[in-house]
């Protein structure tokens, strides 16, 4: 019948809920506090010698780190089944998710553009390739972002814990025709924008490391096949990770439209696919911290120097 099948749906719900988001969370707040905290103490106690490319990443991880704290709250809210922590953490922690999306595409961007700048104007200083104009950028980003999620205040309301004491997700919460409005400007300004332009200038990276590469191996044998690798991987990582939640993260909204007149159970499997897609675009916390051994100048060896010599230090070997 149709309340049976309603009722099963429901289920799905409820169970991605209870069994997938903490677990999928647990993870996320497990691996990724342990990596970004340890690329912090990287950055603060063993480079001395900061580049552009180190003050983006070093935000990103910053980013990061802010949002990861929030998650075992969400974890415990999970597994009790209601929000234990109140209105105000209910907000900031909205606040916090949505901000780590899109100042870590808007640092990934910026650092997409300072690799192009670096490789193909090595021996010039123009004012993006400047120290203090990195710090400026990373400035900007953060009041930029913050203000543009002001209006996800308005959306989640006054009381953004309902009466079911779970605190209420963004898509979910509102009304459904403005926020959907919102929802796009923000797909498209936070996101869509922001991957265009990383794609752009890494494309133009590949054209450039394939030009010298032909040239290089001719003369020296060697390649630049590893950044080759790692600039096309980080574009496709990020766009797997992002791209299913801003999708479903629409639909979900305009399944709500009265106009659109979808039944209660088609709502609920949108909203559990909205649900499954919204861990996945936040493994980019988890991810991020490999791209600082991998993109970071020197990074890698400089910490593991740095562990090395701690670690003889700790065991005798220097004395």
């Amino acid at each position: 019948t149709a309340n049976e099948t309603q009722e099963h749906c429901t289920e799905v719900n409820q169970v991605l809920e209870k069994y997938y988001l903490p677990t999928f969370y647990s993870l996320e707040a497990l691996i990724g506090l342990s990596g970004n905290i340890i690329v912090i103490l990287a950055y603060i106690f063993c480079l001395k010698n900061w580049k552009n490319s180190n003050i983006y990443l070093f935000n990103l991880s910053l980013s990061d780190l802010a949002f990861l704290c929030t998650l075992p709250i969400l974890v415990t809210s999970y597994n009790e089944g209601k929000w234990l922590y109140g209105d105000l953490l209910c907000k900031v922690n909205r606040y916090l998710l949505h901000a780590n999306l899109y100042t870590s595409m808007l640092f990934l961007t910026f650092i997409s553009i300072d690799r192009y700048m670096l490789l193909s104007y090595p021996f010039r200083q123009n004012i993006l390739q400047k120290k203090w104009s990195a710090v400026a950028i990373c400035f900007a980003i953060w009041i930029l972002v913050t203000f543009e999620l002001l209006p996800i205040f308005f959306f989640l309301g006054k009381n953004p814990v309902d009466s079911n004491s779970t605190c209420i997700d963004y898509a979910s919460s509102g009304d459904p025709k403005p926020n959907l409005i919102y929802s796009m400007f923000l797909t498209m300004t936070g996101f869509i924008i922001p991957q265009c332009i990383m794609c752009f200038f890494c494309y133009r990276i590949v054209l450039f490391l394939r030009n010298r590469d032909q040239q290089w191996s001719d003369i020296t044998g060697t390649t630049f096949e590893k950044p080759l690798i790692l600039v096309i991987s980080a574009v496709v990582i990020f766009s797997v990770l992002f791209t299913p939640y801003h999708i479903m993260r629409n639909i979900r909204i305009a399944s709500r439209l009265e106009s659109i007149k979808v039944s209660k159970c088609t709502e609920i499997i949108i909203e559990s696919m909205y649900i499954v897609t919204r861990p996945i675009a936040f493994l980019s916390s988890v991810v991020n911290p490999i791209f600082y051994f991998m993109m970071g100048d020197q990074f890698r060896e400089i910490l593991w120097m740095k562990l090395d010599y701690q670690f003889k230090e700790f065991t005798g070997i220097n004395r």
